[in-house]
C-alpha cells in the first residue's frame, strides 16, 4: 500500500518527465523551424543575351552562371561581353547571388578545343591557365567557377586539370561547379576529380535536336530527366543534395528538315495558350505544367533546379522562372528569400 507521500513523489516524477519531453519537442520543432528545407536555382545568361539583364528577374535565382569563357593558345582568358556591367546590376537586384563564369560550353570552335586541349593535357602548361582563371575570377569580383567542357574536349588532362582548379579556387574561397549530360560520364573524369564540384548541373534535355533530324520528338521529357538524375545518384554515387536537375526555355522545330531552335519566349508570343502545352505541330519544348513538375521532383530528389537559357523564357505572367518560384514557394522550400520567397 502507497501512502500519501509516496504517492506525491510518484506524481511529481511523472510531471517532471512529462515536462522534459515537452520541452525536447519543442526544441525539436523550434530547430524544424529554423532550418527549413532549401534549395538552389542557377540560371545561365550567355554573353550575348547580355540586352536583356534588365528583363531577368535575378531575386529568383541563387547562382548565376556566365556563360561562356575560354582560353588562348598562351591560357589568356577570353571573354566578350561587360560581364563588369552584368554582375553590377545583379547584385544590386539580388546582394547575395552568387556568381560564376562559365568555361567552354557545349559549342567550341575546333580551335577553342585545341587550346583547351594543349592546355590541359599537359601538366606543365596548367599552372599558367589555372593562375589566368583565378585572375579573372579576382578581377570582377568572381564567386565562382563553372566548367563546362563537353563530349571530344573531356580530353585526358581534364581530371587533373580540375583537381588543381579546386585547390587554388578552395584557397581563394570560391566554389566550383560542373555541367555534365544527362546520363553520360566521360571517361576522362575520375572520382576524385567527380568529388571537387560542390555541385553538378545535370543537362537533362538535348535527347534529340538538329543533330538528329530523323528523330523528331520531345528532347527534354520528364522521364529522361529522372533517368539521368537516377544515373548520376544511383549509379554514380553522387549525393542527391549534390546534383541540380537541368531544365529547358527553349524547344526544337522539326517541321522542315534543317532542325531548328525556338525560345520559350518566341512560343508564347505566338499563342499564350501554348504556356500550357509540351507541343506545337512539331516544335517541342517543356510548358509550365511539365517544368512545375520536374521543380517538384527535384525538391524530392535533388539540391535544386538549373537553367539553360536565362533570356530565352517569356518575360511576362507566363514565365518558367516564376513557375520555378512559385512551386518551390507552395512547397515551403526556401529558395533565395526574396520575392515573395
Amino acid at each position: 500500500m502507497i501512502n500519501n507521500k509516496a504517492l506525491l513523489g510518484i506524481l511529481f516524477f511523472i510531471t517532471s518527465l512529462a515536462s522534459v519531453y515537452s520541452c525536447t519537442s519543442n526544441k525539436d520543432s523550434n530547430i524544424d523551424d529554423r532550418q527549413p528545407k532549401t534549395a538552389r536555382v542557377v540560371g545561365y545568361l550567355a554573353s550575348d543575351n547580355f540586352n536583356k539583364m534588365t528583363s531577368i528577374q535575378f531575386c529568383k535565382l541563387t547562382h548565376l552562371n556566365i556563360a561562356f569563357a575560354n582560353p588562348d593558345k598562351n591560357g589568356n582568358i577570353i571573354f566578350t561581353g561587360d560581364i563588369d556591367a552584368l554582375i553590377k546590376y545583379a547584385k544590386s537586384v539580388n546582394p547575395n547571388i552568387v556568381i560564376s563564369i562559365s568555361l567552354a560550353g557545349g559549342v567550341i570552335s575546333d580551335e577553342q578545343a585545341s587550346n583547351w586541349s594543349s592546355l590541359i593535357d599537359k601538366p606543365e602548361k596548367r599552372p599558367v591557365l589555372i593562375q589566368n582563371i583565378i585572375n579573372f575570377v579576382e578581377l570582377h569580383h568572381l564567386d565562382g567557377v563553372d566548367v563546362d567542357l563537353e563530349w571530344n574536349a573531356v580530353t585526358v588532362g581534364y581530371s587533373g586539370f580540375v583537381i588543381e582548379l579546386k585547390k587554388s579556387l578552395f584557397e581563394h574561397k570560391k566554389i566550383m561547379t560542373a555541367a555534365l549530360p544527362n546520363n553520360t560520364r566521360f571517361e576522362n573524369i575520375n572520382a576524385e576529380a567527380l568529388n571537387a564540384f560542390d555541385f553538378l548541373n545535370i543537362m537533362a534535355y538535348d535527347s534529340t535536336g538538329p543533330w538528329t533530324p530523323n528523330n523528331p520528338g520531345q528532347h527534354s521529357s520528364s522521364e529522361f530527366a529522372k533517368n539521368g538524375i537516377e544515373f548520376w545518384h544511383k549509379l554514380q554515387n553522387v549525393p542527391s543534395e549534390k546534383l541540380t536537375l537541368g531544365v529547358p526555355f527553349y524547344g526544337y522545330n522539326f517541321t522542315y528538315p534543317n532542325v531548328t531552335s525556338s525560345t520559350y519566349g518566341q512560343i508564347v508570343e505566338a499563342g499564350k495558350q501554348f504556356a500550357e502545352l509540351d507541343e506545337l505541330g512539331k516544335i517541342y519544348y517543356n510548358g509550365r505544367p511539365t517544368i512545375s513538375q520536374k521543380v517538384e521532383y527535384a525538391a524530392q530528389n535533388t539540391g535544386g533546379i538549373m537553367i539553360w537559357e536565362l533570356a530565352q523564357d517569356s518575360f511576362d505572367e507566363y514565365s518558367l522562372l516564376e513557375v520555378i518560384h512559385q512551386k518551390f514557394k507552395s512547397l515551403k522550400i526556401k529558395t533565395t528569400n526574396l520575392c515573395g520567397n
